[in-house]
C-alpha cells in the first residue's frame, strides 16, 4: 500500500492528533476561534461517526451559545450513534436549558431512533414548552414508525430521496398525489403533526417551484416548530423561489428566533446574489441566535459560491 492508497477520512478517524486539533477548534480552547470555524470542525467530527467524536461534541453543551448547542444536538442525531443517547437525554432533561436546544436534543433522539430513548421522551410529553412538546410528539412517532419497519409491519420504501438527512418524519410515499393534495395535508391543522411533516418532506422531494410555493404557506402556520422546519427544508432544497418567503420571515423581528435562525441558514445555503446583503444586515440583529445564524449563513454563502468540496474543516494539520 502506498500513501496514495490511504483514505484521508479513515486515517483522520484513527489519528489522535486530528481529534485533539478538532476538539480545540470546536470548544474554542484558545478563546479566539471564529464561530464559523467551530461549525466546520463540528461537521468534520460528524463525518467520523465514532464514539470519540460524540464525546468531543458533547463537551460543547457547556457553551454559552444557544445556536451552537442546538447545532451540536442536531449533529449528534444525524450521526445516528447510540453512544450519544445519554448526552442527549441529559440535555432534554435539563429544564433550565433553552427550549431551542432541548427541542433539538429531542429531535436527535428521534433521529437515532433507539427505543431506549422512549422512556425519557414520554416523561417530557407534557413539557411546558410547546416547541419541546411538539418535537417529542414527532420523535416518539418516528421511533415507533421505525420500530414497526424493523419488525416488518410497515413495508414503505422511503430510500429514494435525494437528501441524506435523517428527517423527523418519512415522506409520504403514495404514488399519484398532486402538489395540491400534499399542500392540503401540510396545512391541515387537524392532522397529527407527524402526518403533516410527511407531506412536508414529500413536497421537498418534489423539488419544483409549485412545491416551493406550497411549502411557503407553512411559514404562516401557528406552530413555530412547523415554521422552523419549513425553513430548514428550504435550505435543503436550495431553490431560488423560496428566497422571498425566507427573507420575509427573517426580516420579521416579531418572529421566533428559532424560525429566523433557520431562515438565515437556509438563505446562506441557497446563496443567490440578493441573499448576501440581507444576511449582512441581520448579522447585526439584537437577537444573538439570529446574529450568529447570519454569520454562519454568510460562511455557508461563501462555501456555496466557492466550489469547495464539502462544508467541513480540512483534515490536514
Amino acid at each position: 500500500m502506498t500513501i496514495a492508497d490511504i483514505d484521508p477520512l479513515e486515517f483522520a478517524k484513527s489519528d489522535p492528533a486530528t481529534y485533539s486539533r478538532l476538539e480545540e477548534t470546536l470548544l474554542n480552547s484558545s478563546g479566539s476561534v471564529a464561530l464559523h470555524q467551530r461549525f466546520r470542525a463540528l461537521f468534520t467530527l460528524k463525518s467520523f461517526k465514532t464514539d470519540q467524536a460524540v464525546d468531543i461534541i458533547a463537551k460543547g453543551f457547556s457553551d454559552s451559545s444557544i445556536l451552537f448547542k442546538h447545532e451540536l444536538a442536531y449533529v449528534l442525531g444525524q450521526m445516528k450513534n447510540p453512544h450519544a443517547i445519554k448526552d442527549l437525554v441529559a440535555v432534554l432533561s435539563n429544564t433550565t436549558e433553552a427550549p431551542m436546544v432541548r427541542h433539538e436534543a429531542a429531535e436527535a433522539l428521534g433521529a437515532i431512533s433507539d427505543t431506549a430513548a422512549l422512556e425519557t421522551l414520554i416523561r417530557f410529553k407534557e413539557d411546558e414548552s410547546r416547541v419541546v412538546r411538539e418535537t417529542i410528539e414527532l420523535a416518539i412517532e418516528k421511533i415507533q414508525y421505525d420500530e414497526k419497519k424493523r419488525q416488518g409491519l410497515i413495508s414503505e420504501d422511503v430510500s429514494n430521496s435525494l437528501y441524506t438527512s435523517i428527517d423527523p418524519a418519512p415522506p409520504v410515499t403514495e404514488q399519484g398525489q398532486s402538489v395540491e393534495e400534499l399542500r392540503k395535508a401540510l396545512m391541515d391543522a387537524s392532522l397529527p403533526l407527524f402526518e403533516r411533516y410527511r407531506a412536508m418532506f414529500a413536497l421537498r422531494n418534489r423539488g419544483d417551484t409549485d412545491a416551493v410555493l406550497a411549502l411557503a404557506e407553512g411559514l404562516e402556520d401557528e406552530s413555530a416548530l412547523f415554521r422552523h422546519e419549513i425553513a430548514y427544508v428550504f435550505g435543503q432544497m436550495q431553490h431560488p423561489a423560496s428566497v422571498p418567503a425566507l427573507v420575509k420571515s427573517l426580516s420579521k423581528t416579531t418572529e421566533e428566533s428559532m424560525v429566523r435562525h433557520e431562515c438565515a441558514e437556509a438563505l446562506g445555503s441557497i446563496a443567490t446574489p440578493e441573499v448576501f446583503p440581507v444576511l449582512k444586515q441581520f448579522s447585526q440583529d439584537p437577537e444573538r441566535v439570529v446574529r450568529e445564524s447570519c454569520i454562519v449563513g454568510l460562511d455557508m454563502y461563501e462555501y456555496e459560491t466557492s466550489g469547495a468540496f464539502q462544508y467541513a474543516d480540512g483534515l490536514s494539520s
